[in-house]
């Protein structure tokens, strides 16, 4: 099927000039389509450093379908993962992709969360989500009869999806739309040569009017190698999952969240069904050596230097001292890991739970130890650079492809 053209002012002016996309996770193969789809006179070419795509963040992730219920309204997360949902499923729908919208519960534990259950419903009201609705206890176990807590929020229009296999298919379409999808392409050096660029990979060498970076685990790397001013710094945080032994997998139909602790900068371990079967309990928050760490023993001391003398990361973990020390113990502990999971599921135990996979978090951070919290794009001469996508970028990865791409072709018209 080929890629849904979208009717720009001026696209069809654009023929000759090449725009390279640095990342071939689900933002960077966003952009790519949606430029595509934008400017069909558009000469484009996609480098990806590993053999495939979608090997990191978009690779290794639950696979659940954010509608945009916790974030600021009014902020980039909260506008794109929103419209981003619906685009998703509208993509997944016409190409055959497997996904389900199977429903969320945002579980208040303990009478002291309902007011922050209360709070969540109506950020999600005023997200522009539809169908929440404030469940006692006897509804919420008609959805999952083994949930525990006081109340829960029902989010409907969440659901589960398999991430993967929509990066294969943004690539094969890019391809047949003539784009180049380069991988085994890790980019070397950025060279300014006029108002464009040449982009130096190991794949060779490629010209380029204007570059755009979604690099993910790498992204602050990338926009200072273009020399373009970077204040904030990657910090790769490794989130760990147990799965449920088959026989368990009752316990959980569904996804089941706790309610945000304000306390903590992540949102807490939870439940999820995958789309290919079976059930992942996690994911902790660790701090991981090696920015592409998914297993305790990766260390990359490049990376691990690089992480631990940063201010910004001392500021951090004196901020949040003993979130820090549970998590790097829970890490280690399968019985404190089904502690936090009763919380939610109180007939969880640790002979439930087996080893899962991980991904890692590319989380920007400022030198004041703070998260940025929202979507992060730096500009720069003829380059625009996505420093900070963590979730839900997955789900949002088309609606943030159609923002950066009307970005870039705004620039390009304007000779900037």
């Amino acid at each position: 099927m080929p890629i849904e053209r979208t009717p720009g002012a001026g696209a069809g002016r654009r023929g000759g000039q090449h725009v390279v996309v640095v990342g071939g996770g689900l933002v960077g193969l966003a952009t790519a389509y949606k430029l595509a789809g934008a400017a069909p006179g558009l000469t484009l070419t996609l480098l990806e450093k590993e053999r495939e795509v979608a090997r990191h963040q978009s690779g290794h992730n639950s696979g659940v379908l954010h509608a945009g219920l916790y974030y600021q309204p009014g902020s980039a997360k909260a506008r794109l993962a929103v419209a981003g949902i619906r685009e998703m499923t509208a993509f997944c729908r016409t190409h055959g992709i497997r996904h389900e919208i199977c429903g969320k519960l945002v579980v208040a534990a303990e009478a002291t969360e309902l007011p922050r259950l209360h709070a969540l419903h109506e950020r999600g009201r005023r997200n522009g989500l539809a169908g929440l609705d404030v469940l006692d206890v006897p509804r919420m176990r008609e959805i999952e009869p083994h949930v525990g807590g006081v109340a829960a929020l029902r989010v409907p229009e969440e659901g589960i999806v398999d991430y993967p296999q929509v990066a294969r298919t943004l690539s094969t379409l890019l391809e047949d739309a003539g784009v180049r999808v380069v991988t085994d392409a890790r980019v070397e050096r950025f060279v300014r040569e006029g108002s464009g660029w040449i982009v130096e990979s190991t794949a060779g060498d490629v010209p380029a009017a204007f570059v755009v970076t979604c690099g993910g685990l790498h992204a602050d790397r990338l926009a200072r190698l273009a020399g373009d001013p970077c204040d904030v710094t990657i910090v790769p945080f490794r989130g760990e999952y147990h799965t449920l032994r088959p026989e368990r997998e009752h316990l959980a139909r569904h996804l089941i969240y706790p309610v945000p602790d304000p306390s903590f900068p992540f949102l807490g371990v939870h439940f999820t069904r995958l789309i290919g079967g079976g059930v992942e309990a996690g994911p902790n928050a660790v701090l991981a050596l090696s920015r592409e760490g998914y297993r305790k023993a990766d260390v990359s001391l490049r990376d691990a230097w690089e992480t631990l003398r940063y201010p910004g990361l001392r500021r951090f973990v004196r901020r949040y001292p003993r979130v820090t020390a549970h998590e790097v113990v829970r890490s280690f502990s399968r019985r404190r890991f089904a502690a936090s999971l009763r919380r939610l599921v109180p007939e969880v135990t640790a002979s439930d739970l087996r080893p899962g996979g991980a991904g890692v978090r590319a989380q920007a951070m400022r030198p004041d130890g703070s998260l940025v919290e929202d979507f992060y794009f730096i500009g720069g001469p003829a380059s625009l650079h996505v420093v900070n996508a963590p979730s839900p970028a997955a789900t949002a990865s088309l609606a943030i492809g159609g923002e950066v791409a009307a970005r870039v072709l705004e620039r390009m018209s304007a000779g900037v």
